[in-house]
């Protein structure tokens, strides 16, 4: 009796390609963030052992923003950036969308003082308070 052979996967795991794509460090970062609904993969929730396809639209974020991406290639083997990056292409509004969110980071207000670190010195507090005071 022959043994019958299973077709090889035309796929790759989820947190395997959002590793080897460099979305995320390791793939146990991968893994959890797609468990954590940090991933979606054509508009819902995949489990991290989903078999990506090209052509498959993902939404990923990341603490570097959100992507929005088109699967063009497939790999489980993390190499260099320029690899990483021909693995897929970023929707023209995900750009434009990272784009305005940095903008607007850039101009965002900043209430840090440059010699603060940790706890308030003296002669800084008196300083916010005369400032609280007008």
């Amino acid at each position: 009796m022959a043994k019958q052979e299973t077709p090889a996967h035309s796929g790759v795991r989820v947190d395997k390609w959002l590793w080897a794509a460099r979305f995320y460090k390791t793939r146990s970062l991968a893994t959890d963030a797609v468990e954590a609904g940090h991933v979606h993969l054509n508009g819902q929730r995949p489990k991290p052992a989903r078999e990506l396809k090209v052509g498959d639209l993902l939404r990923v974020h990341t603490e570097h923003g959100e992507f929005e991406v088109n699967v063009t290639a497939l790999s489980d083997k993390r190499g260099p950036a320029e690899a990483a990056r021909a693995l897929y292409t970023e929707t023209p509004e995900s750009q434009e969308k990272r784009e305005r969110v940095a903008e607007a980071d850039r101009l965002a207000p900043r209430f840090e003082h440059p010699q603060v670190k940790g706890r308030p010195t003296k002669k800084f507090r008196r300083q916010m308070n005369q400032f609280e005071r007008g």
